[in-house]
């Protein structure tokens, strides 16, 4: 070792792999399948590695490699390949008759009759012939032509003509040639055409859609995610991006996000802004009232609520809802949206009266329920005993089932409905006699009898909901549901067998037990409601079925920029034309807006009616990777995690889903990056993956993953490519070896890009694998899949992965890179039996037949030797 070097220092010398001695010097190490030369810097090939390029066998001597050819086979002048030599192939048809074109007419015309001719041992370059004539004739095997001299073979370059017959490329061999194909393709069996790589036909090559096109492919990914990594989707953080455009506060779900308001207001229609709960319209005549209406006939008490207007309907799972309807006057609290029609202003003095009550139901489930045309028939009979007007009132219903005590009784349905009332006090009620406060006593004895006898008709189940032409039961008792639609849940109708939820633009029509498109001047933009909503602009105008507020205004407006919202740059009060151009300082990005942003930090705009925040004008212009801060006036770096890829922003975009970036200033999604160690580790097969593969892996990584395989098993490993930066002075670096331990045996490790693919069996039984990278430069890292295989196999295994010919051919190495076929492999490996599996059709349309031929031929001898 050199005293006083480092491994930083270019001028180490070593060949491959440079390591820092404990002294403080530095030693070199080659790669697995090379040899350390006297030098202690070179190294030399062995045949560990591509069995050193021989065909057949390969020998280690000091000299390096020395290759040797199987019984009948001589070695090439290459040195390396080998040709078949026996009588059976000069006997054959597959010398090359063109190759006699120089030789005496006479001879060939004695062979086409076919005269006898033997080998004889001169000294030619390859096959001499015998005639019976006794001239000697010399010819050429298949891939050869003579020479003038009448003696020599020379090797036919046949890409030469046709390009070799192959669809791309045509490599020439000694004695013969290869088509190989570009890259996204793959060589068919006859050895010649070209086919396109379905990748979307492996598994997890794109996390949502995968689209093949010919020689490559596109991963594309849902609504609400974004591509990284080249193939992974990961949810965007819609917050991050000016903060979701929201008037308040932002929520990110997965694949979408919602803006959320402060108590005491509600989201407008546009889902973004955030407006007053209740607007009134003064001296507008009041919209209807909700009653709370309840009779007594035969002893037995029942009570209607009929809810005219502004009813909300929230199935909040299958066994619970919530009902409100009416407007409520103050409120703490946000309440769900709703304020089709504006109320007109209260006269009332005083703040409502506000009661609570809980009931409970025995043996009955929350549905909502359209109640049977016999028993509303009897009901009309009745004579009102008491009748209260509700300003608001909200209904919450709850099932749980309750175990019985006793071993065979079933659990019952225990549903349970809370119930909060608003009523308002009247100024006309107040008089000499009874003052405010005397009325509002009187009020809330009126309330409290009506929620008594409501109490005694819940018990009953004589409660009913009446709004839409139809009175519907608030719970049911489970021995009803035998009627057909009666087993759906509310807002669901029966459709070949199946429960439907009534969709966006319908509602449920409880009288005639089906989904209703919404009448025109009315939306619906929530499924399984029971009612739909009134338009802004209440004209009866517009289409039936619309889903949503924008399509209130026709068919017209079924276009995406509906024509009665505001448009960039513009604003009202309720989102809706007439509108107001966005004053100086201010700025607005989408249609339908009730406000605009202002730029912050006294900035003015170039004129109003600005669209984005880039119409500021702000003090220094930032440029991507950079946020304008609008309080200091400077540009600041995106912070590690986020990315902006333009000009002139003020937020910076989070990076989606769990990723992260290596640095600071990002401007592309592309830099965000997942840190998680990838693969799957199983007993038979499994793989390993750097992170963010097949994008770029990040900084500063490290993964550590052991594979611990079942007894009496080894571990076969193929790199089928890698891809780590050479420049990078071995700063990121795969190794394989027994254990932790640095003196532990070392089956494989690299610090630089391999395109061709290597197999090796693991030297020791159990292997421990790290990944490391430094924050230098990055790459696209490994997928490297391994299998497991039974250890009395390991002489086949071992003359598998160590035959030169797995690597000779750029066919071959393709079939290490292709997942399909791999996985095919890996099946044999693990179960040598399973190579029967495969027919032989299945076998020569997966693999090309030299590569069947290499494989056979070891797995026959190996499992039949006998045969």
């Amino acid at each position: 070792s050199t005293e006083g070097m480092n491994c930083m220092n270019k001028d180490h010398g070593c060949a491959h792999i440079c390591r820092e001695t404990p002294k403080g010097g530095v030693a070199c190490e080659c790669r697995p399948g090379f040899e350390l030369a006297k030098n202690q810097k070179d190294c030399k090939l062995t045949c560990n590695y591509g069995n050193g390029g021989c065909q057949h066998t390969c020998d280690d001597t000091d000299t390096g490699p020395v290759c040797g050819c199987h019984q009948k086979y001589a070695l090439h002048s290459d040195g390396r390949t080998c040709i078949e030599k026996d009588e059976a192939a000069i006997e054959s048809s597959e010398y090359n008759a063109t190759s006699v074109a120089d030789v005496d007419k006479r001879v060939k015309r004695r062979l086409l009759m076919g005269n006898t001719f033997l080998p004889l041992p001169l000294l030619c370059s390859h096959f001499c012939l015998y005639v019976c004539g006794g001239e000697v004739l010399f010819c050429c095997p298949v891939g050869f032509t003579l020479q003038p001299d009448g003696k020599t073979c020379k090797d036919i370059d046949e890409c030469l003509v046709n390009n070799g017959g192959c669809d791309h490329f045509c490599r020439n061999t000694v004695g013969s040639f290869e088509c190989s194909c570009q890259k996204g393709y793959k060589l068919l069996t006859d050895e010649r055409t070209c086919q396109d790589i379905d990748e979307c036909s492996f598994e997890r090559t794109c996390d949502h859609t995968c689209i093949n096109y010919p020689g490559s492919f596109e991963c594309l990914c849902h609504k609400g995610y974004t591509l990284y990594g080249l193939t992974h989707c990961g949810d965007i953080d819609e917050c991050s991006i000016s903060n979701g455009s929201c008037d308040f506060g932002c929520l990110n779900t997965m694949g979408s996000y919602e803006c959320v308001c402060p108590p005491g207001k509600k989201l407008h229609w546009n889902k973004k802004d955030c407006v007053e709960m209740v607007k009134c319209v003064p001296n507008a005549k009041p919209a209807p009232k909700a009653q709370l209406v309840c009779s007594k006939t035969g002893g037995i008490e029942s009570c209607f609520l009929s809810c005219p207007s502004n009813t909300l309907f929230v199935p909040d799972s299958e066994n619970s809802y919530t009902l409100s309807c009416g407007v409520p006057v103050q409120h703490g609290k946000a309440q769900p949206r709703r304020n089709a029609t504006l109320p007109s202003c209260p006269d009332s003095l005083a703040p409502p009266i506000k009661q609570k009550a809980r009931f409970k139901i025995k043996d009955a489930k929350c549905h909502l329920r359209p109640r049977s045309k016999e028993k509303t028939k009897d009901s009309g009979k009745q004579a009102v005993s008491d009748n209260c007007q509700v300003t608001f009132v909200n209904l919450k219903c709850d099932s749980s089932k309750k175990k019985r005590r006793g071993r065979k009784s079933p659990s019952k349905e225990v549903s349970h409905i809370t119930a909060e009332f608003e009523v308002e006090m009247k100024s006309e009620e107040v008089s000499d006699t009874c003052n405010i406060d005397c009325v509002r006593k009187r009020m809330e004895q009126k309330l409290q009898t009506a929620i008594k006898t409501l109490r005694k008709s819940i018990n009953k189940q004589q409660f009913y909901i009446q709004f839409s032409g139809t009175e519907y039961e608030v719970a049911q008792k489970p021995a009803k549901a035998t009627e057909g639609h009666e087993a759906c849940s509310t807002g669901q109708v029966l459709q070949d067998g199946k429960c439907v939820t009534c969709s966006t633009g319908t509602f449920y029509s409880g009288e005639h037990n089906q989904c209703v498109p919404c009448s025109p001047g009315t939306y619906q933009d929530t499924e399984g409601q029971l009612t739909c909503e009134p338009c802004p602009s209440n004209d009866g105008q517009g289409v039936a079925g619309a889903r949503n507020v924008s399509q209130c205004g026709g068919k017209l407006n079924l276009i995406l920029k509906p024509l009665g919202q505001c448009s960039p740059g513009h604003y009202s009060s309720d989102g809706f034309k007439p509108c107001t151009v966005c004053p100086l300082g201010t700025y607005q990005p989408e249609p339908g807006r009730t406000l605009c942003f202002p730029c912050g930090g006294g900035l003015v705009t170039k004129y109003e009616g600005a669209v984005s925040f880039q119409d500021c004008e702000t003090k220094v212009h930032c440029s991507p990777g950079h946020y304008y801060n609008s309080t200091t006036h400077r540009c600041i770096r995106c912070p590690v995690g986020t990315y902006q890829p333009e000009f002139g922003q003020n937020y910076c975009i989070t990076c989606p889903g769990n990723t992260s970036t290596d640095f600071d200033g990002s401007t592309n999604v592309t830099h965000c990056k997942n840190q998680h160690c990838g693969g799957e580790l199983g007993d038979y097969t499994g793989y390993i993956e750097s992170p963010n593969y097949p994008g770029d892996y990040p900084a500063n990584v490290e993964c550590i993953w052991n594979i611990n395989p079942p007894p009496k098993r080894r571990i076969l490993i193929v790199v089928p490519e890698i891809f780590l930066p050479i420049e990078d002075e071995c700063g990121d670096v795969l190794v394989m070896r027994k254990s932790a331990s640095p003196t532990s045996i070392t089956t494989y490790e690299t610090c630089q890009t391999y395109e061709r693919p290597i197999a090796f069996t693991s030297r020791s039984r159990k292997l421990w694998i790290q990944f490391k990278s430094n924050e230098g430069n990055s790459g696209k890292g490994f997928q490297v899949p391994y299998v497991t295989y039974d250890e009395d196999y390991q002489q086949l295994i071992e003359d598998i992965v160590r035959d030169g010919r797995l690597y000779a051919s750029e066919n071959h190495q393709e079939i290490l890179k292709d997942k399909k076929l791999i996985k095919a492999l890996f099946d044999v490996l693990a179960h040598p039996q399973n190579y029967f599996k495969y027919t032989a059709q299945e076998s020569k349309e997966m693999f090309p037949r030299s590569f069947i031929k290499l494989l056979r031929s070891k797995v026959s001898r190996f499992l039949r030797p006998y045969k």
